[in-house]
């Protein structure tokens, strides 16, 4: 019986010591399998000298053996617009990574992109190679990159135009100074970054058409935060303002979309809006308080509060629709 017992537990623990054996040795041949969590990584709009969000995917073993990845490259090397970390190791290239059985590592990807002579928007291309056991797999890497005139807590003082040949990017700030009056030609893009509202003391003038309307709107333009309200905090129209047009525009994405405060200094109406839209604000889409305001064939869509008025005033609408649906970040 003795024999017998010992033969057992010589023979259990010669199978435990065999099977770990055979869990941390790596497998070797070709057909070792290694699954990518995405074999392409996009970026929509990024703006030339400002950093994207991170990006990631995962590199998988699926085998029931440790597998060693000889090398993990970004092939444009560091001279690339992308930035890779592998498994918390920021490089450009990273070699003899083991990965264990069922197990996998992540890859972080960042883009930078340097500006360009091109006004329109594009591509900037990379991939990162993953070798193992004499076989590459890829990962693609693509954004779009688009030049902008970058304005950081601008003031506007004099009578200056905006023109669509490039975005503009908004950091802290726009102000039109009182007496002052900008005007912005058709087609003209304006993205604000969180913090920039855009602050009228003076005038604001926006012409622009049905084919090419302006825009104003937050400059996070990659998934998901495109689609994001209260993105950045909206127009405002203060007390010393006068005489402000706006035609075929659309203010998106915004805290308070467009504010306007305080009585007009003329006879005139402090804002007239023709053919606009103002959608997706976080809370009120047009906000008006003892002030006067034409608007014409206006659309304010999806916002918090779609009009608020307050203090009395005096408000002309004609063919305008508030409509507000809920959607994923905003309920009605």
């Amino acid at each position: 019986m003795k024999n017998i017992f010992y033969i057992i537990i010589i023979t259990l623990l010669s199978t435990v010591f065999f099977n770990a054996c055979k869990k941390d040795s790596f497998i070797t041949g070709t057909n070792a399998q290694l699954r990518l969590s995405a074999d392409t990584i996009k970026y929509d709009t990024v703006f030339t000298t400002t950093g994207s969000i991170t990006k990631t995917f995962k590199i998988i073993n699926t085998n029931d053996k440790k597998l060693l990845l000889s090398k993990v490259k970004l092939m444009g090397g560091a001279a690339s617009a992308y930035k890779m970390n592998v498994n918390g190791v920021a490089t450009a290239e990273r070699n003899d990574i083991e990965i264990a059985a069922n197990d996998s590592i992540y890859v972080f990807v960042t883009v930078t992109i340097n500006t360009s002579a091109a006004n329109l928007p594009f591509i900037v291309q990379d991939s990162i190679a993953i070798n193992y056991n004499s076989l590459t797999k890829y990962v693609q890497l693509q954004a779009y990159g688009q030049n902008a005139i970058f304005i950081n807590n601008g003031l506007v003082v004099s009578n200056v135009n905006f023109t669509a040949s490039l975005p503009y990017v908004i950091l802290g700030s726009l102000q039109v100074a009182t007496g002052a009056t900008l005007t912005l030609n058709a087609g003209t893009k304006i993205y604000c970054h969180a913090d920039a509202p855009i602050i009228i003391d003076g005038t604001l003038i926006a012409n622009g058409t049905k084919t090419q309307p302006i825009i104003f709107a937050g400059d996070r333009l990659d998934d998901p935060y495109v689609n994001f309200p209260g993105a950045w905090p909206g127009i405002f129209f203060r007390a010393t303002s006068k005489d402000n047009f706006l035609k075929f525009v659309q203010v998106k994405n915004a805290y308070q979309a467009v504010v306007v405060l305080q009585p007009s200094v003329n006879a005139n109406p402090k804002l007239i809006l023709k053919q606009a839209i103002l959608d997706n604000a976080s809370d009120a889409g047009l906000l008006c308080s003892n002030t006067t305001v034409v608007a014409d064939n206006t659309l304010i869509s999806n916002c918090g509060r779609g009009l608020f008025l307050n203090y009395g005033g005096n408000y002309t609408l004609t063919h305008c629709t508030i409509a507000s649906y809920s959607n994923n970040y905003v309920q009605h």
